[in-house]
């Protein structure tokens, strides 16, 4: 297994803060990708892994996938994420001192890193760390309530699908059409809700399977067993909870025309696009699809307005339209076309910082 400090040396990001708290053996990660765009931005995770170093992978994977999200995007921020590696699960007094701890290491950044909710974090945690730093955004100060990603994230991916049907289907109906959702939480949800409006028939699986059946009660879908998910009949298939469900084990089974969905790191590797693409599957790269929750919260926390931020969710139609048009004429992955976008988008701003 790497250490940390073998990982830290063999890292192509910038920079890694690493701070260890003593009163609950937790470890601190601050990982920063790439600044080219813009100040980093990326959520914060807090969870318990089997070694420090699993922590600090974690943080530098999704580094780096933001980075790839801003610029995919074209907005002026750059690649951070940063990892509280606790040894179990905190409460009271002991989380909000290590929040504390953790605020204080993201001020003394001086802004080159500001974070929001990720996995395991919540907007009342936010609120605590902006008791050491301006530097995290999830609280609405003004109206004293939480600002929720989720639900900006669903918008974004079902715009992002209808984008995918018009390109495998020739229109962007969902009526007819079959979407399976895997993990129904605080992007699932509002997104089932979304598409049994628009008229799609929904098969939804979650590890929790009284959820997923209550939703489903609700909405008038059917319940899939998790391990019966990647073969169940569908035209898109919406991997919405963790990431790396797309793989070499996987990616033969799937039966959908389409994957569109809200997790981190769909791919387990850079091969899969390839392999999905290979099946005739199209694949909606999850750091454009997945980006409405994160572009809204640094502008709702700004002031911005429902109707501005809404737009600029709604925008990633637009995106994945360009990326899925120049990859059918390459023909090739989306994959490839996203990150080729990305890689000249971060070249044009070194060339303008020169």
């Amino acid at each position: 297994m790497d250490s940390v400090q073998q990982l830290i040396a063999d890292w192509d990001g910038e920079f890694v803060v690493t701070s260890f708290d003593a009163d609950t053996g937790s470890w601190i990660f601050i990982a920063i990708h790439d600044t080219t765009l813009g100040p980093a931005l990326g959520g914060l995770r807090m969870n318990t892994y089997p070694t420090e170093a699993d922590g600090l992978r974690d943080a530098m994977r999704l580094a780096e996938g933001m980075t790839h999200k801003w610029a995919a995007l074209g907005l002026p921020r750059g690649g951070g994420k940063s990892v509280v590696a606790a040894p179990r699960k905190l409460t009271g007094d002991t989380r909000c001192k290590l929040l504390h701890r953790y605020g204080r290491t993201v001020a003394s950044l001086r802004g080159t890193y500001a974070c929001g909710p990720d996995l395991g974090s919540t907007p009342d945690d936010m609120r605590t760390i902006n008791d050491e730093t301006e530097h995290a955004h999830g609280w609405d100060h003004r109206r004293n309530q939480p600002l929720d990603p989720g639900p900006y994230t669903a918008l974004g991916v079902f715009v992002g699908m209808r984008a995918s049907l018009r390109q495998v289907f020739g229109g962007d109906d969902f009526g007819g059409r079959t979407v399976l959702i895997q993990g129904v939480g605080d992007v699932g949800i509002p997104l089932a809700r979304q598409l049994s409006t628009a008229g799609a028939t929904l098969a939804l699986t979650d590890i929790d399977e009284a959820r997923a059946t209550q939703l489903a009660t609700e909405l008038g879908a059917s319940v899939v067993p998790p391990e019966a998910a990647y073969a169940h009949p569908c035209d898109i298939y919406a991997p919405c909870a963790v990431g790396a469900t797309l793989n070499a084990t996987t990616i033969p089974q799937l039966t959908c025309r389409i994957v569109a969905g809200s997790a981190n790191n769909q791919l387990a590797e850079v091969a899969d696009g390839t392999r999905l693409h290979g099946r005739g599957i199209l694949y909606a790269p999850d750091y454009v699809i997945n980006a409405g929750g994160a572009a809204a919260l640094p502008a709702l926390s700004a002031g911005s307005d429902e109707a501005t931020v809404t737009e600029r969710v709604r925008g990633i139609e637009h995106t994945l339209d360009e990326i899925f048009a120049e990859a059918r004429e390459h023909d090739e992955a989306p994959a490839t076309t996203a990150r080729r976008r990305v890689e000249r988008i971060l070249a044009e701003g070194r060339a303008g910082r020169r």
